[in-house]
């Protein structure tokens, strides 16, 4: 879904990408251009959107907070005119991943900035973090990096280019200061308070990120992004450090803030509009950390989401130009994970993924790239709910897509793969809502077909059935001896032909055989 365009530059070169990042308290844009590895920025710009400030107590986004979201990405894509499609990845976190009414507001976002909005999980989020901090950082000791959004903190434990553990936790600098300053009010027991909630929810990192003593896990603590960012700019223009941000640099803020009394009274060097409203929230987080998981020096990093978001992309873009089975696209290695981890049959999982991307090619020949690895990977994925039971199985392959962390990929695309999954046999009523999505509708018959062709679990005649379309009318050709000889697939097949019936006429299926 494109914007009007009112002017027709140079495409950017192909090796130049955009990564906007739609944080709860902040909306970034990045272009940068990766050359032989190197990172060059050529656009960056942030707006505070205060998303997160607009979630309800019914966790509904206000038309406010909408609006200015919307008129954020409106601003952002005048900046990505002519940008394709493959060269744009846009991402959104912790506010949206709790709006209960995110679909509304993605489906007017998209329509701003012109391109698709995915959410991502919490570990995702978490996994790009550390993938721009190890790219722009590089070290081979390992490390802690830290990530104070506005309404989840993301802790990375990783080593090189490899994080070897990644949570997210729903404290953020926004949520914090909305609960415990919302009239900007500064107080001793409001501080106290904070730290105590702040510590609550974090919790349960400590068994998973605790610095041992007799073989530490990791030497050094980065910050990235936003909170750290502040608190270390107000430490070096007070001249109380270099920046480094330690217990007794936090004690020193916390003491100004208490002095003023007020948000609108705070007047530190360093500190920006922007971070007035939040930066208490912050500096609680900050504390909380920093006592309970034994951090003496806290650095500010280079990298961040929006910089993880284009290396990322930039490897799926290698990926692809490569047609590599498993290569640089994480996805790929999540995939080949699940099938392990549920005990996949991989020799079903190949011919069903075969015959799908077959049939496809037929009922969609021009599909977009990302369209057809969609459907590969739901062919590779449809038969692991069997794991927890044969009956039904496709219905626990569906929520198991829908709930998992699976590196790689979003929110959105885990649930259209659950969608797949949930299609790939019985009735087709539960789908309907969604089939006004051709590109869904597509990938769910190639699927179905794909299925009904392989039941059998042994080697197939890709060549056996074929597919001609016009519109919506679609003929199933069959190859009659094949079909004498199976009477099995030929009875399932007679069975779609009236499961789609039933949906008075989303499809016109004939069979001819």
């Amino acid at each position: 879904m494109n914007l009007p365009r009112t002017a027709t530059p140079t495409p950017p070169a192909a090796e130049t990408l955009a990564a906007i990042d739609m944080g709860s308290n902040s909306f970034r844009l990045e272009i940068a251009q990766l050359h032989r590895g190197q990172y060059r920025r050529q656009v960056y710009l942030k707006e505070t959107v205060r998303l997160g400030a607009g979630l309800d107590e019914q966790s509904m986004l206000t038309e406010e907070a909408m609006q200015r979201g919307l008129q954020c990405l409106q601003r952002f894509a005048a900046q990505l005119i002519e940008f394709p499609p493959t060269q744009v990845r846009a991402v959104a976190t912790q506010t949206l991943r709790e709006a209960r009414n995110r679909n509304i507001f993605l489906e007017r976002a998209q329509l701003a900035l012109g391109y698709p909005i995915e959410v991502i999980s919490g570990r995702e989020e978490a996994r790009l973090i550390y993938a721009g901090v190890a790219r722009l950082q590089s070290s081979t000791a390992p490390r802690l990096v830290i990530d104070i959004g506005g309404r989840s903190t993301e802790m990375i434990l990783g080593s090189g280019r490899k994080p070897l553990r990644a949570e997210s936790f729903q404290v953020g600098s926004v949520s914090l200061s909305l609960r415990y300053f919302p009239d900007g009010e500064f107080t001793a027991e409001a501080f106290r308070a904070a730290q105590v909630a702040a510590g609550a929810e974090l919790e349960e990192a400590l068994t998973l990120f605790a610095r041992a003593q007799s073989r530490p896990t990791w030497i050094d603590a980065l910050g990235s992004s936003g909170t750290v960012g502040a608190v270390s700019q107000i430490l070096a223009a007070s001249g109380v450090s270099d920046g480094s941000i330690t217990l007794d640099g936090l004690r020193w803020c916390i003491k100004q803030c208490l002095s003023a009394g007020h948000s609108s009274r705070l007047n530190l060097p360093g500190l920006k509009e922007d971070r007035r409203a939040v930066v208490a929230g912050g500096l609680c987080i900050l504390y909380t950390l920093l006592t309970h998981f034994d951090i003496d020096t806290l650095l500010p990093t280079k990298g961040a989401l929006r910089q993880g978001v284009i290396f990322d992309l930039s490897e799926r873009l290698e990926a692809a130009q490569q047609d590599l089975a498993r290569g640089h696209d994480m996805r790929d290695q999540s995939v080949h994970a699940m099938q392990t981890r549920f005990g996949v049959d991989l020799q079903q999982a190949q011919r069903v993924q075969r015959m799908a991307l077959v049939l496809h090619g037929q009922l969609s020949p021009r599909a977009a790239r990302e369209r057809q690895r969609e459907l590969s990977w739901a062919a590779s994925l449809h038969e692991i709910g069997m794991m927890i039971s044969h009956h039904d199985h496709h219905r626990h392959t569906a929520y198991v897509l829908a709930h998992v962390d699976a590196p790689g990929f979003s929110q959105n695309q885990l649930r259209r793969l659950g969608d797949l999954a949930l299609g790939q046999r019985g009735g087709l009523r539960k789908l309907e809502p969604q089939f006004g999505d051709e590109d869904l509708l597509w990938q769910l018959l190639a699927l179905r077909l794909a299925v009904i062709k392989c039941h059998a679990r042994s080697a197939v005649d890709e060549g056996a059935i074929r597919i001609r379309r016009t519109g919506r009318q679609i003929t199933v050709a069959m190859d009659k001896h094949w079909a004498s000889a199976h009477p099995r697939a030929l009875y399932l097949m007679q069975e779609e032909l009236e499961a789609w019936r039933r949906l008075n006429g989303v499809l016109d299926l004939q069979l001819n055989a």
